[in-house]
């Protein structure tokens, strides 16, 4: 009888609420999928000779583009005090990890500069390549957990993220034939929604799926001392653009499956 009666407390004995540990931490695998728009490149500083064959302002119909990336990452957290230990804060901790910015549109499929005066400049498209950098996004959200549904436990947040890129290049072949320009990009602040599921596999082990949205994070980059070669042209072999500005919508979506434990 008394066997009996444990096999039917077996479940809910698995699951029993443990004492509260308040760090926490999950470790996996991040995949960071941007769905990003761009809008149109802008030239500014245009002078001289360059004044003869482009103009400051838009280049009409240009846009551009950053891939995804899958990384390792951990989430670390802690469990505050407060709501019946339903509340913690959490961060992400992750490599820091290579974004390549394509060039869409008229960019890349119609030269910068076409004519002089009518004169053909010889300048060719840009093609697809424009740059790159490391990325090392910073994160900080709060959770709820919603319920207790046996071992799973839902939760739901928000917080705040912000983009810092670093060692930031020109890649594109046209643009760095003549000297290399430089490559700016300013940190890019944003809000994240965040949403999940915490399993218990035993004790205090549990595998997590995490999702975040990160909204209204607008990244803006410069790239200075733009020289292109003007083959066609008689008098100038090269010449210098000036400064070519884009700014893009990032707003990734963030998915992160993790095992990890409670401390």
């Amino acid at each position: 009888m008394k066997l009996a009666i444990l096999i039917l407390l077996a479940p809910a004995l698995a699951y029993a609420d443990e004492p509260v540990r308040r760090f926490y931490v999950r470790a996996g695998v991040v995949h960071v999928e941007p769905f990003e728009s761009s809008n149109e490149m802008e030239l500014s500083d245009v002078d001289g000779p360059a004044s003869l064959a482009v103009q400051n302002g838009p280049i009409e119909g240009s846009g551009a583009s950053i891939n995804s990336a899958t990384i390792p990452g951990i989430i670390v957290g802690y469990v505050l005090p407060w709501l019946d230990n339903k509340v913690s804060v959490e961060t992400v901790l992750g490599i820091p990890f290579t974004i390549k910015f394509k060039a869409t549109g008229t960019l890349a499929n119609e030269s910068l500069a076409p004519t002089a005066l009518g004169i053909p400049t010889g300048v060719p498209p840009l093609g697809e390549d424009l740059g790159e950098a490391k990325a090392a996004p910073a994160v900080l959200t709060g959770i709820y957990r919603i319920t207790k549904l046996g071992p799973v436990t839902p939760y739901a947040g928000g917080g705040l993220a912000i983009l810092f890129a670093f060692d930031s290049k020109v890649t594109n072949q046209m643009l760095t034939e003549v000297s290399q320009p430089e490559m700016k990009i300013d940190p890019a602040p944003g809000l994240v929604l965040q949403g999940g599921i915490d399993a218990q596999i035993y004790k205090r082990f549990y595998a997590r799926l995490d999702v975040k949205f990160i909204a209204l994070m607008l990244a803006q980059a410069r790239v200075e001392h733009v020289q292109v070669r003007t083959p066609d042209l008689p008098l100038f072999d090269t010449v210098e653009v000036g400064t070519a500005k884009m700014s893009m919508w990032v707003n990734p979506l963030i998915v992160q499956l993790g095992i990890g434990a409670d401390f």
